[in-house]
């Protein structure tokens, strides 16, 4: 049997936290979004798209949140229905289309940010702008070493 070293025990632990972490921040993105009508994954990836202030395919998308690209397609689809994204033909390939915002997802991503940014305020009382970057960093380095790795 393999013993964990101080290091890898105290990463355990961290990564056990995040997981934690994850589903408290989905539940809140839920109560956050629901009034409008949407759900955490569903505001993921319209946010992703709002982020880059580009159209992006399907795959882009995936692979800039860190999502499996089957997950992604079917919240498109869904957000498609709504009105929310809208497609266009990508010269580059012809099978896989550009999504961007809609009028009324610019809207409902403008409206939801809004709310987010009332409630990160609150959340991050309490806590220096130096200890959440220097945190940052640090999950930052955990996932390029997961990268490296896979």
């Amino acid at each position: 049997m393999t013993i964990r070293n101080l290091s890898g025990e105290a990463l355990t632990e961290l990564v056990l936290e995040v997981f934690r972490l994850n589903g408290e921040l989905l539940d809140a993105g839920n109560r956050i979004t629901k009034p409008f009508g949407l759900t955490s994954a569903r505001w993921q990836i319209l946010g992703a798209i709002d982020q880059e202030g580009q159209s992006l395919t399907v795959s882009q998308i995936a692979r800039r949140m860190g999502l499996a690209r089957q997950g992604v397609q079917r919240i498109i689809n869904d957000l498609q229905k709504q009105g929310l994204v809208s497609s266009s033909r990508n010269i580059d390939h012809k099978r896989a289309p550009l999504f961007s915002l809609s009028s009324n997802g610019e809207r409902i991503i403008a409206e939801i940010n809004a709310a987010q940014a009332i409630w990160i305020n609150n959340l991050s009382g309490g806590l220096s702008s130096r200890e959440i970057t220097r945190s940052l960093e640090l999950l930052q380095a955990v996932r390029k070493q997961l990268e490296n790795s896979n």
